[in-house]
């Protein structure tokens, strides 16, 4: 019996795309739904680094709210029925 392996590369792009489709169904619906756009930001402020000879700046912030956590939820499922 041959056992599939899981692709890595298919988790995070259901998982990328679950948590944005979710994220607009939750601004979309947020007038009628508003606990679908109750969300918390975590990351990293953009800071910059200025070594005057090249300019770095560097930061990430993800923000998510419960629409976007249930897409989540269903990419998860959807790909453990892959």
């Amino acid at each position: 019996m041959k056992v599939k392996s899981a692709n890595p590369l298919i988790l995070i792009v259901l998982l990328t795309v679950g948590a944005v489709i979710g994220g607009v169904l939750g601004e979309v619906f947020k007038q009628t739904v508003p606990i679908l756009n109750y969300g918390k930001s975590v990351g990293l402020q953009p800071f910059t680094l200025d070594l005057s000879v090249i300019k770095l700046t560097f930061g990430f912030m993800l923000h998510l709210n419960l629409a976007g956590v249930i897409g989540l939820i269903i990419a998860l499922f959807i790909f453990s029925r892959m």
